[in-house]
């Protein structure tokens, strides 16, 4: 993710592991048998230094550019805060749904290598664009000090701000769907060497994303704000340069995979099929009516025949034999007569909607993180025990990331095996379980975070302030440190929703189309911004008139009562939740 969600991605990226391996080994996403194809070279580790290289560099440039954009809107840009959040929010947003058409793109047209390059030099001239709205005086309003009143953004220079973002989302677009697969690639899947090759692969791949997260957040961070914009924007944009050099160096030794089609294909299939039959009856006995030839395939599951959405069993009804070719295997047009397994395999989408929707709302609670939790931040003492030293703003995410990466091997390596004796299960707690115990979290987080604004804005208008910040809200005295008890509270939620959810996607969707299971985390995430900056707004303009919740000056609002809103959501939500997960049905079930 380009804007405040790496954590995010790197454990959507981690799930995406054992896809890979598995299409990998198995040959590809079909069942049918395939003609010969050419002998591929695998140069294996020789190409691994140009794509770890480029991913460690192109990491810390896009985090680097995208972790503090928040403080960038208002300080630089003069933004006030809540225009700031929801054009975050909506960037957020863009950014996550983006890969979804760049997936589609790149196995239907383009190939990963042709769609990393062109997202590669998106990324390098959207950061650059970037940095020359901090560089340039005719690309931002002017400097201005505490208590002056400062000038606006012109529409020209919001113009190239909006152009930067534009290029930014087309590079996430690109990269994020097929960074890691295109590194896969490079291994032979056939052989042991291979096999261990793209274990270490995924392995210095995870440390790589993760030593380019805390760098970003910590080092990166503290340049921008303490010593220049310019500066601090401009050291991503090298890297990112470097990042291009290092991918299209190693070239020559790369595997490059042709596309192979898009998976939504036979959604739209029995889709189609099933409104060109809506108007037959429903078959009385399945077994015999519906067209369901043997399974040929060694990689895709047989699913058998459910009663749930029978209307779209209407797809697999030989309403006359044209619709079947010669021998009756195989339909004469795929758009009007469907498998069983097709079918089925639709239906396994539908009922993950709904288990999947509630994941929306519980990104309310998390993207938080990355926009009030940082207004908060800096409206606090931010100062490090006794010396000078002030934790930069947008670097308080990292305690979220501390939280994950902490509880982790906990529950990987102690937790679980006391789990699996009490419960029974290899699995300890089930996936939904720990959906729902992070949706939990989330809620308790946000109450925590409604009880330390309470308090940070109590203290800041009845004790003496530290200072004002630079659009004009006092310091409160309290220390921002009160801040990272909600802040692991969300990352432990994360470790316990994100990672059960991408899990429940790719084991509960046919084996030929998990790559939707990464569209649908990614497409989670931007509804759930873009719900957040609908709740912004809404909340904006009801208490605009009175006592505005989410004021520029934080102390003059209620940020807490908007905490207590999303937790109150939070809350039905978990209660939907809990409805939605007794009724799923789960893959290869009858009942």
């Amino acid at each position: 993710m380009l804007v405040g969600g790496g954590r995010d991605d790197e454990e959507v990226l981690r799930k995406l592991k054992s896809m890979d391996v598995d299409k990998m080994e198995n040959g590809g996403g079909g069942g049918e048998a395939e003609s010969p194809r050419p002998a591929v070279k695998y140069h294996g580790w020789k190409a691994m230094p140009f794509i770890i290289g480029n991913e460690t560099f192109e990491k810390l440039g896009t985090l680097g550019t995208s972790a503090n954009l928040l403080v960038y809107l208002t300080q630089v840009f003069h933004m006030r805060s809540v225009d700031a959040a929801t054009l975050l929010n909506g960037l957020n947003g863009t950014t996550s749904l983006a890969p979804i058409v760049g997936a589609f793109l790149s196995d239907a047209y383009l190939g990963r290598y042709l769609a990393l390059a062109i997202a590669s030099i998106a990324s390098l001239i959207g950061m650059f664009l970037l940095t020359l709205t901090a560089g340039a005086d005719s690309l931002h309003p002017p400097e201005c000090s505490v208590g002056e009143t400062c000038e606006k953004a012109t529409s020209y220079q919001f113009a190239v701000l909006f152009v930067a973002f534009a290029f930014l989302v087309l590079g996430s677009a690109g990269i994020r769907p097929c960074s890691m697969p295109f590194g896969a690639d490079q291994f032979d899947p056939h052989t042991e060497s291979g096999k261990r090759g793209i274990n270490s692969f995924f392995n210095w791949y995870y440390f790589t994303f993760t030593a380019a997260m805390m760098i970003s957040a910590t080092v990166i961070i503290y340049v921008q704000s303490n010593v220049s914009w310019p500066i601090g924007l401009g050291i991503p944009t090298a890297l990112m340069f470097l990042a291009c050099v290092l991918f299209f160096m190693g070239t020559r030794l790369y595997v490059r995979v042709k596309p192979e089609g898009s998976p939504f294909t036979s959604v739209v299939q029995v889709l189609s099929a099933a409104l060109k039959k809506r108007s037959l009856k429903q078959p009385k006995d399945p077994k015999q009516d519906l067209f369901d030839p043997p399974h040929t395939s060694a990689i895709v599951t047989q699913l058998a025949h459910t009663d749930q959405f029978r209307c779209l069993d209407k797809a697999a009804i030989v309403a006359s034999q044209d619709e079947l070719r010669p021998g009756g295997a195989a339909p004469a047009d795929p758009r009007r007569l469907c498998s069983v397994q097709q079918v089925e395999e639709v239906k396994c989408l539908i009922r993950i909607v709904p288990v999947w929707s509630t994941g929306i709302i519980y990104y309310v609670a998390v993207v938080q993180q990355s926009t009030y939790v940082v207004l908060s931040a800096l409206q606090s003492d931010r100062h490090l025990g006794g010396a000078g030293f002030q934790i930069p703003a947008a670097s308080f995410t990292v305690f979220a990331m501390l939280a994950q990466t902490l509880w982790i091997p906990f529950y990987d390596r102690l937790l679980l095996p006391k789990l699996r004796k009490i419960t029974g299960k290899e699995e300890g707690f089930t996936l939904l379980q720990r959906q729902g115990i992070g949706i939990a979290l989330s809620t308790v987080a946000m109450v925590i975070s409604a009880i330390v604004e309470d308090r940070r804005r109590a203290i800041a208008l009845s004790q003496p302030t530290l200072g004002t910040t630079i659009t004009g809200g006092a310091i409160s005295a309290m220390s921002s440190l009160w801040m990272v008890p909600q802040l692991m509270i969300l990352g432990l939620s994360e470790a316990f929703n994100l990672i059960s959810q991408i899990e429940f996607y790719y084991k509960e969707i046919p084996e030929h189309m998990r790559s939707v299971a990464g569209a649908l985390a990614f497409c989670n995430l931007a509804l759930g911004n873009y719900l957040s900056g609908f709740l912004v707004t809404i909340v904006h303009r009801t208490t605009g008139s009175g006592q505005n919740w989410l004021a520029q000056d934080l102390n003059k609002g209620r940020l807490d009562l908007f905490y207590w809103t999303i937790a109150g959501i939070g809350v039905f939500n978990l209660i939907y939740f809990v409805i939605c997960a007794r009724w799923y049905r789960f893959k290869g079930t009858s009942n």
